[in-house]
């Protein structure tokens, strides 16, 4: 028994492959983008069938990320941080990332970012550190909330005039 696609030229298979990419339901693509996935979809299909392995590696490490913005304007506001991906402001990075497939690390690599380029804005971090402090956390077992410990007693009600008045 001959196996059909066995048959085909790369040409052929690298057609046949792309038209199921397209008909994923969850592929989301542009038109822009096809020609260009049909075109390495033929050259991998190429180097699977003849075996030249050098063609593909070139391309991969040439590829080169161009941010949205600089570094400096993603830091500008206390209240966001402008994404690099795509220009858009977030309170923290990491979920962005992960649905882009990377981590902070792979991120600040891409992008050429120091080891301390955070990933939570100022604001953000901050609030949450209060909220955390408010309802205990990081306290040893046994303390007591300093800011409570701190806080004046609350003096006696004072007595209203007529009340002194009328006690005399």
């Amino acid at each position: 028994m001959s196996d059909p696609t066995l048959d085909l030229s790369p040409v052929e298979l690298a057609t046949e492959l792309t038209i199921a990419w397209l008909a994923n339901p969850n592929t989301r693509t542009n038109a822009d983008d096809v020609p260009a996935f049909l075109n390495k979809m033929y050259e991998t299909v190429s180097v699977l069938i003849g075996g030249d392995v050098t063609a593909v590696e070139p391309e991969a490490s040439a590829q080169e990320y161009t941010p949205a913005v600089t570094a400096r304007k993603s830091l500008a506001s206390p209240d966001h941080i402008i994404s690099m991906i795509d220009g858009k402001p977030y309170k923290t990075l990491r979920r962005h990332l992960a649905t882009n497939g990377m981590t902070p690390v792979e991120y600040r690599e891409r992008y050429g970012l120091k080891a301390d380029y955070p990933m939570v804005a100022p604001t953000y971090s901050e609030a949450r550190r209060t909220m955390a402090k408010s309802i205990g956390l990081g306290r040893k077992p046994g303390q007591t909330n300093v800011a409570k410990a701190d806080a004046k007693p609350a003096s006696a009600p004072r007595k209203r005039k007529t009340e002194e008045s009328a006690a005399e």
